[in-house]
């Protein structure tokens, strides 16, 4: 035997580990919160989705935990870490969850920065815009959306009602459908599928045509308009079942499953446009 010692290697603690650990203190009460609040309601049931396909999208785009003596990325990742820092304590101690949501989000993509850098990030833009979907919008800006799309649901609703010969009558957003009065609320002028229809959207676009930006941006354009259109239907056949069943029958049961039937038709139409751009961006290519 010699006396020489058996060499073992070193075990190297990557420096990166706090980080992860703090991401990981924050995020635990904000999403418990989030689960309580936003995604318990129609508008921000989708949140849950879009968190774990976002992060989902960055590992499959392939953003990988750099190995143990990385270089650290601390100059770009310091303003957004004290950004999102603050963001997080104001939202947190006033109870503004979308504030303590998008403080969150801002420390997470620090983290990121620190860990990979500017370049490697800009490769992943679009998972990360995406994963801010999950996040419920503000409330100014739901009450500032919602009227207008109230307006417009009941009086497109109102005039296809009306050219089928149905007896129907509108001021404001309340129908008057024969005896009954049919008020057209918030969850009925489109926020709800906008919203979510928008984010699965965007990820079906992603996927399905990321190579292609001129598709993308056509589909993208879309998405909207379609949601719309696809609350209108929904309104409309609210509007059928008050006439035929009465107002039991379409404040019941059924109000709730058009809901979820409409989300499935704006997603049907998306994808029927898609075909239909698909095939207009070929006979382009072969003109």
């Amino acid at each position: 035997m010699t006396s020489d010692a058996i060499t073992r290697p070193k075990l190297t603690i990557p420096t990166w580990w706090p980080l992860l650990l703090g991401l990981l203190v924050l995020a635990v009460p904000t999403i418990i919160s989030l689960a309580d609040s936003a995604w318990s309601t129609d508008t921000g049931a989708h949140g849950p989705i879009v968190l774990a396909t976002g992060l989902w999208l960055l590992h499959h785009d392939g953003l990988r935990i750099p190995p143990p003596g990385a270089p650290a990325h601390w100059r770009p990742a310091v303003p957004v870490l004290l950004l999102g820092l603050l963001s997080y304590a104001f939202g947190r101690a006033y109870d503004f969850i979308s504030v303590e949501g998008l403080g969150l989000y801002l420390v997470f993509v620090a983290v990121v920065i620190r860990l990979v850098g500017l370049a490697v990030v800009r490769r992943h833009l679009f998972p990360l815009f995406y994963l801010v979907l999950c996040l419920p919008p503000p409330g100014w800006m739901m009450t500032q959306l919602t009227a207008p799309l109230q307006v417009l649901v009941s009086w497109a609703s109102e005039g296809m009602a009306g050219a089928l010969g149905y007896p129907i009558a509108r001021e404001g957003v309340v129908l008057q459908v024969a005896q009954y009065q049919l008020l057209v609320e918030d969850a009925c002028a489109g926020l709800n599928s906008l919203f979510g229809l928008t984010a699965i959207s965007l990820l079906y676009i992603f996927l399905a045509h990321r190579a292609s930006l001129r598709h993308a941006g056509i589909l993208l354009l879309a998405v909207i308009p379609i949601a719309i259109l696809a609350n209108i239907i929904r309104v409309f056949g609210l509007i059928m079942i008050t006439y035929y069943f009465g107002d039991a029958a379409a404040q019941g049961f059924m109000h709730s499953t058009t809901g979820m039937v409409m989300f499935v038709v704006g997603l049907l139409l998306i994808m029927a446009f898609d075909q239909l751009v698909s095939r207009w961006i070929l006979r382009d290519r072969t003109a």
